[in-house]
């Protein structure tokens, strides 16, 4: 398994939050997701050979949020 954080911008509740966690937890190969508010991250542990961290970004983005180089 890989850990990898991200730096989730444009949430601004725990709605956003929920809805961050609930598209990363959908992905074939998430094992846990833990998203914050503040400061905006997303600590993701996933399986490299199912999933990888563009995989990640795309689902964030396609949820309306942004995230940070």
């Amino acid at each position: 398994m890989n850990e990898v954080t991200l730096a989730v911008t444009g949430m601004t509740c725990g709605g956003c939050v929920a809805s961050v966690q609930r598209v990363l937890t959908a992905i074939p190969g998430v094992q846990s997701a833990e998203v914050s508010l503040d400061p905006g991250r997303a600590r993701v542990v996933f399986d490299p050979a199912r999933t990888d961290r563009a995989a990640l970004v795309q689902a964030i983005t396609a949820a309306g949020f942004g995230v940070a180089a």
